[in-house]
Order: structure tokens, then C-alpha cells, then sequence
């Protein structure tokens, strides 16, 4: 009755089938695009702390950490911290592994509420930009070669900075691990007007992306993740290092 391989094989079907099926695509960005409205992605926390994600995208995140068991996870844009909370809950559980958050400003109490979770021992806040290459060689310089890294893009979602991003941080990646670039869905949902931004259609991570593609071979979105952005922030922003 419970045919792990049976259950998997049939999996697999339902997300070819559903990859294949526009107006579910469409269902699920204009429930995306109407619950945006009330920043309903605000709605969610991890061990307290503001975790500013779809659903849908936690879970898939939460695949990949399962899969890969990344040495390192390094985020930029960390906002309240409740995702660097997950990534350190994780690998707590898995018993290795450092988290490292990189943003422009840290607020002290921002700082102090993250560093107060049970997991913070594998968490450390570096303060700066994520496209500065000093900001770059002070992580780079933690990572032994070899390692199993998480890169999560998630502060300025301008095209330039996104693109400056990838070309720097890419590098440090192993085939089989992954780049989650954020927000891509702005380039398929319309201008945001309800909050003003320096991104929107023709500027954003997904174009970013997509020029980055264009020159580097190593990575590819063509993944059981990104084939499974209905409702997400995400869609096609799943990068797995193939080479």
C-alpha cells in the first residue's frame, strides 16, 4: 500500500502534467497578484521572527536544505531574520553547518532578536552590500573548498544588482547546489503600485537572471523546484549548479 517508488514515480507525473497546464500557472499568479495587495507574505514567521516568503516557497527551500545539506547557507537581504532562523534550525538538526546574513543595515534590535533564537550559534551577521567585493572575500575567506553552499539572493532587486550578484557570488557554488534569486515573479505580475520600488517589469532578479544565463553554462532553472512555482515569489528562480 505505502509504495515509496510508486509514490514518487506517480509525483513526478503530476508535476509534468501540471507544469503543462497554463491556466493553473494562471490561477496561481492571480492568487499570488490579488493576495499581494494585504503583503501576504508578511503573514509568516519562524521561531517568532518575520519570515517574508510565500508558503510555497518555504517548503521548496526547505527541499532543497533536506537535499543538499549545505555546509554553508549564505543569504543576502535578511530583513527580520526568519528565514536565517530556518536555514540555522536546519542545521542544528543536521548537526553541522553556518548560516551567514549579509545586509546593508542591521538594526540593533533586528540584530538582537536574531541573535536571541535557540539556533544562533550558527548564525553571523556581516553588515554591508552583497555586490562589495570586500563583503565577498570576508565570507569567501570562511569557506573551505568543497563546500556544499546554499546562495539565497534577496536584497536589492534591481537587474544591475541582481546580475552583479550572481557574476560575483556564483563561483563559490559545487555542482548540485543551488541559488534561490528572489522576487523573481516581478517580471510576470504587474507594476506594484501599491508599493513603490526601484524594480518592476524589464528590471528585477528575473531579468537579472535570465542575462546572467545568458554567459554562464554552470547553472540551469530546468528543476523539480522551479517547475513547481505556482503561488511564489520565485518562479524559474531556482538555480542548481550542473557543472
Amino acid at each position: 500500500m505505502f509504495d515509496r517508488a510508486g509514490f514518487e514515480k506517480e509525483k513526478a507525473e503530476e508535476i509534468g502534467k501540471a507544469l503543462g497546464d497554463p491556466e493553473l500557472l494562471r490561477k496561481g499568479r492571480d492568487f499570488l497578484i490579488h493576495a499581494d495587495k494585504y503583503k501576504y507574505g508578511y503573514f509568516w514567521t519562524w521561531m517568532g521572527l518575520p519570515i517574508i516568503q510565500m508558503p510555497e516557497d518555504i517548503v521548496l527551500t526547505q527541499e532543497i536544505l533536506w537535499e543538499t545539506k549545505p555546509d554553508f547557507v549564505i543569504e543576502a537581504g535578511i530583513a527580520w531574520g526568519g528565514s536565517l532562523a530556518m536555514y540555522a534550525a536546519f542545521q542544528e538538526l543536521q548537526g553541522f553547518g553556518r548560516v551567514i546574513g549579509i545586509d546593508v543595515t542591521i538594526p540593533e534590535h533586528n540584530r538582537e532578536a536574531i541573535m536571541s533564537v535557540p539556533v544562533s550559534h550558527r548564525i553571523t551577521l556581516i553588515e554591508g552590500s552583497s555586490s562589495d567585493p570586500k563583503v565577498f572575500r570576508m565570507v569567501a575567506d570562511q569557506i573551505p573548498p568543497g563546500s556544499n553552499i546554499l546562495l539565497v539572493l534577496d536584497s536589492n532587486h534591481t537587474h544591475e544588482h541582481v546580475l552583479e550578484e550572481l557574476k560575483l557570488w556564483s563561483p563559490l557554488l559545487q555542482p548540485g547546489n543551488f541559488i534561490v534569486v528572489s522576487d523573481t515573479v516581478v517580471e510576470v505580475i504587474p507594476t506594484q503600485t501599491h508599493r513603490p520600488r526601484q524594480w518592476g517589469p524589464g528590471n528585477n532578479p528575473m531579468t537579472g537572471m535570465l542575462e546572467f544565463l545568458l554567459t554562464n553554462d554552470r547553472f540551469s532553472t530546468d528543476n523539480s523546484f522551479s517547475h513547481r512555482t505556482y503561488a511564489s515569489f520565485n518562479p524559474s528562480g531556482y538555480l542548481k549548479c550542473i557543472k
